[in-house]
């Protein structure tokens, strides 16, 4: 068992502001581990590591979809309905990062506005930053504050449907993909490999054309009988919503409570947390890894000839990549 980390007394206090709820305090939180700041760096692990053993209650819920599916307006529908049933409910919405500044285009608030005027929720847009998968590079740190912080579901909005958006899918209970009626896109879906994760998928906008959704969803339950199933225990379901009316909503919460009452029972749950939480690990290592070979002072003096080289065709990739590791002989 490792040493917890020491924490200062400011960090101390902003842990008992997250245990207490104090939505201020999580916000505060969460900048402190998505800063880049080295002793920030430093102070996050510590505080984290603090939290730990207050995590792992929330049931976190990754959701996708094409855009223009009404990911914010399902998540507003179904954020009141799981405050009407007396839960807390946060969302991890990641933005794409504006290309001037690096910061959040959308305000997630204003697409969401009833649902961020609730003190049983917590909304927080976090630029994606350019991160593989369009996931904010410290959205599972904050994914745990949350959890830490006492919110019964945690909901990672991704920027929308992409190859590398199944990342989503690694840091989540559940996998959540929401289709439109008339999108023709299911095949599409397949071939992203989004389908072979998806556990749930929600046809939102049922209401504008009711035989368009159930042609879709027959098509899509067709579709995924050619797939293998990521589980044995759990068949992806297939369902319609509309979440401006509030509609389906009811049955949705029904069938994520039921597919964590299923994977609890088998162990399933269990193992795909702990297997996550040691890709985290190594993803870690490694991001830290690239940084600390970047910063060290003769990669720095030689890679900017060597990149011109490699693009220019005057050195094989191969050579000077092996050039700049022996740089490093001596640390290994």
């Amino acid at each position: 068992m490792s040493e917890p980390l020491p924490l200062t007394d400011a960090d101390r206090s902003l842990v008992a502001g997250v245990l207490g709820g104090n939505r201020r305090a999580l916000a505060k939180a969460i900048t402190l581990v998505e800063s880049k700041h080295p002793e920030h760096r430093v102070r996050a692990a510590a505080v984290l590591d603090a939290l730990l053993p207050h995590t792992g209650k929330s049931l976190r819920i990754g959701l996708t979809g094409v855009p223009g599916a009404g990911k914010s307006t399902f998540i507003e529908a179904f954020g009141l309905h799981l405050i009407g049933q007396g839960l807390k409910v946060a969302v991890l919405a990641v933005d794409p990062s504006s290309s001037v500044t690096g910061g959040s285009i959308m305000g997630d608030k204003t697409r969401m506005e009833r649902l961020s005027q609730s003190e049983a929720a917590y909304i927080r847009p976090s630029p994606a930053g350019g991160a593989l998968g369009g996931v904010a590079a410290k959205t599972r740190e904050a994914l745990f504050l949350c959890e830490a912080a006492g919110y019964d579901v945690v909901i990672v909005e991704t920027v929308g449907v992409g190859q590398s958006e199944t990342l989503v899918a690694g840091m989540t209970d559940v996998f959540v993909l929401l289709q439109l009626p008339n999108a023709g896109d299911d095949l599409q879906a397949i071939k992203k490999g989004i389908m072979e994760l998806a556990d749930l998928v929600i046809y939102n906008k049922a209401d504008l054309d009711a035989a368009a959704a159930e042609r879709a969803a027959m098509q899509m339950r067709s579709a995924l009988a050619l797939l293998q199933p990521a589980s044995s225990h759990w068949q992806p379901r297939v369902m319609q919503v509309s979440a401006l009316r509030g509609e389906g909503i009811e049955a949705v919460w029904a069938a994520l409570q039921e597919y964590r009452r299923v994977m609890t029972a088998c162990g399933e749950l269990e193992e795909k947390r702990r297997r996550q939480a040691l890709d985290w690990m190594w993803q870690l290592i490694d991001a830290g890894l690239r940084q600390r070979f970047r910063e060290h002072p003769a990669v720095r003096a030689l890679l900017p000839d060597l990149t011109r080289a490699v693009a220019a065709g005057e050195a094989a990739p191969t050579a000077a990549a092996e050039r700049l590791l022996s740089l490093l002989n001596r640390y290994f």
